[in-house]
């Protein structure tokens, strides 16, 4: 009956099994899968060996008594606290149990928590523990979520198994503790085995035939797209990119890279992925960067061609800007292209899109990043980098075709590129692209008007956009993803007071595609950005003169190809990206960052942290509109000039805090500057250069003759 089984699953759902070679069980072994839909179990039944035991809540059981006759099975009321001990006792007795640890079917399409209990049978029992995991079943009829996918009788069904693990009890540790220890651990394995799931499911795929792959699976007629201009569905946006690929590729004849100049919109995006297809590597600019440095970027890329809009530089008033960067580009405006565009390009694209015709995918994506350094560097970014680092965010946090994302972060910040774009549009969530985060009035408004559920920014915006929101205006939202800067304790005020929303913190960088730590539902923690997402390794390195913590160095597939550098090329990556951030990783494993390393000045022999003195001057004046930066000192070695916002601002204050706080005076910042405005960059973000480089110059006038 099983073989019959196994062959009619197989044709069926078109069952693929990952992984199970590492399915070799010796002694007493547990099952821990995943609970997707009611089909879980029999899919269980059919591939696993003839002694698996099934454990089975009492009430089910009386339902399905009619097929138990041929289950090998235990029932147990989960609300018995002896039914562990029952499961405990089967375990020792050497059987391989199957063991459902979230106790229930999935009402959100992901993981959901996972019970103490589990922790203490594993512990009990010192068994080996297989994480299995299942995709495609929750699209099924007969899971909880059919209001929230698009459902089917047979989808088509993974099942992977990750390597074993095992946990042994602590004698000299509390063991309610070490309970939740062990689940939460558990929870971690589990995901770390769908995001494996994922990677093989896409394995040799690019961000193209995962658009194509999502049309065909949500639905070409489905929204994909939103902007102040209108809608676009994926059948659209793909026949768009079919036939703008068509043009794109003589146009640029020879040349394999190309700059982007445009705003969050539909026409970046349709650009985006028709330069993917035409295997052209975009170079996305910032836009708030100003001509000289995309002057340099272009030339660090080596670029010959930019693409923007006639509409998009009158309307920013880009004139000036454009004229020149046309001194060295060639510039290419996007409606142009679509009025030269003949029959024969346009019924070549349709033929494409009926053939549903797949992309190279040799093709990068090169984002611009700017630090102390003279030149700004590119940033090359793999598709599979991208394609990684949406694989891990899915496997942490949950999301569905019901969701609405709002997305003002442009597409030049790696943010607001991965999460705010590539993301929902490869997982079927309807996506509103605002062409500016900083219309701090309008932004709550759409968000009312649209029902968003996810919503993305920077600190700075954030604490903008609560500061002129209505407090019912982010009524639907669930989740507020946060990063690109710390997220300061008043803007976590604001929203829970204001909105009861709790923003969710994470950390990255432009070279990981971003996200390298988040905050989850189930894993937070308050001042930190969460748990290392799944895939990542990641090691401390000591630094000289930093006694807690140390210098993140991280590797995994999100992690960029390499540096393009100023007259160098390409230099590619070391095996270990040294991120540059000292942090500390708890015993639970979240994250706290300390200061970036760059950030920090050594005063007297100690180093001093200028995030901390940020920190200081936040407690101390009541403001967080303050900015630390460090200048040569011929007698300290160096000093620190704090800049403030706050007009009532004082040394003295500042002082007192420190006394109250037992600080070390040497944090005492050497000079304290009041000024009407701070420099920002296009993200938001305090610009450190340019404040550094404007106290430089008040010095050098200081002490000019």
């Amino acid at each position: 009956m099983k073989s019959i089984l196994r062959f009619l699953l197989r044709r069926l759902f078109r069952v693929k099994l990952l992984g199970w070679e590492s399915l070799r069980f010796h002694g007493p072994s547990i099952i821990l899968p995943n609970h997707q839909s009611f089909l879980d179990p029999i899919f269980l039944y059919a591939f696993l060996p003839d002694s698996a035991c099934f454990v089975i809540n009492t009430a089910i059981a009386a339902k399905i008594s009619i097929f138990l006759r041929w289950i090998n099975h235990i029932t147990i009321d989960p609300f018995n606290p002896y039914s562990l001990k029952k499961i405990v006792t089967v375990v020792k007795a050497g059987h391989l149990v199957v063991l459902f640890p979230e106790g229930r079917i999935t009402t959100t399409g992901n993981l959901m928590k996972i019970y103490s209990g589990i922790g203490f049978v594993a512990m009990k029992t010192g068994a080996d523990l297989y994480p299995v995991i299942f995709s495609g079943l929750q699209y099924s009829k007969v899971s909880r979520i059919t209001a929230k996918v698009k459902s089917a009788w047979l989808p088509q069904v993974a099942i992977c198994a990750g390597p074993p693990l095992r946990i042994a009890e602590e004698d000299n540790k509390n063991f309610k503790k070490q309970k939740k220890e062990f689940s939460d651990k558990i929870l971690t394995v589990l995901q770390s085995t769908l995001f494996q799931t994922r990677q093989d499911q896409m394995a040799g795929s690019n961000l193209f035939d995962r658009l194509l792959a999502a049309g065909r699976f949500f639905g070409m007629g489905k929204i994909m797209a939103e902007d102040i201009g209108g809608t676009i569905t994926y059948r659209r946006a793909i026949r768009s990119s079919y036939v703008l690929a068509g043009k794109l590729r003589a146009v640029l004849a020879g040349e394999n890279r190309v700059g982007i100049l445009l705003p969050n919109s539909i026409g970046h995006v349709v650009t985006f992925f028709a330069l993917l297809f035409a295997d052209i590597t975009p170079a996305i600019f910032n836009l708030s960067a100003g001509a000289q440095n995309n002057l340099d970027c272009g030339n660090t890329a080596g670029l010959k061609t930019i693409l923007t809009s006639r509409a998009f530089v009158e309307k920013a008033g880009f004139e000036d800007y454009i004229e020149k960067l046309a001194e060295e580009f060639r510039i290419v405006y996007l409606e142009d292209l679509r009025s030269q565009m003949g029959l024969a390009v346009k019924l070549i694209g349709l033929i494409n899109y009926f053939l549903r015709k797949r992309a190279a995918g040799t093709a990068k994506i090169i984002l611009f990043t700017s630090g102390s350094e003279s030149k700004p560097k590119g940033v090359v970014l793999r598709q599979a980098n991208i394609l990684a680092n949406i694989n891990q965010a899915g496997s942490i946090i949950d999301y569905t075709r019901q969701d609405k994302m709002f997305n003002a972060l442009p597409m030049f910040h790696s943010f607001g590129l991965t999460a705010g774009t590539l993301l929902p549009i490869l997982e079927g969530i309807e996506v509103f692209l605002y062409p500016s985060p900083l219309h701090f009035k309008v932004i709550p408004e759409i968000a009312y008007d649209k029902s968003v559920t996810l919503m993305l920014g920077t600190p700075t915006f954030l604490m903008a956009y609560a500061k002129y929101a209505h407090p019912y205006d982010f009524f639907s939202l669930r989740y507020c993803l946060s990063g690109g800067e710390r997220l300061k304790d008043e803007v976590k005020s604001v929203w829970e007071e204001k909105f009861g929303i709790r923003i969710l913190e994470g950390y990255g960088t432009t070279e990981t595609a971003p996200v390298l730590c988040l905050n989850t539902p189930l894993f937070h923690r308050t001042g930190t950005v969460g748990k290392f997402l799944p895939g990542i390794e990641w090691r401390l390195e000591a630094v000289a003169g930093i006694e807690t913590g140390g210098n993140l160095l991280v590797k995994g597939p999100n992690v960029m190809e390499g540096y393009l550098l100023h007259g160098q090329g390409l230099v590619p990556a070391e095996e270990w990206y040294n991120c540059g951030d000292v942090i500390t990783v708890d015993r639970d494993g979240f994250v706290t960052i300390k200061s970036r390393l760059k950030r920090f000045a050594k005063v007297s022999g100690e180093m001093i942290s200028l995030d901390a003195v940020e920190r200081a001057a936040e407690k101390a004046f009541g403001s967080d509109k303050n900015a630390a930066v460090s200048l040569p000192d011929g007698r300290k070695g160096e000093k620190i000039i704090l800049y403030s916002l706050q007009k009532t601002a004082s040394r003295e204050a500042l002082r007192a805090h420190y006394s109250q706080t037992r600080q070390s005076m040497l944090a005492l910042p050497s000079e304290l500057v009041i000024v009407d405005k701070l420099p920002l960059l296009g993200s938001g973000k305090i610009d450190y250069v340019r404040l550094k480089s404007q106290a430089a110059g008040e010095e050098e006038e200081n002490h000019a003759p």
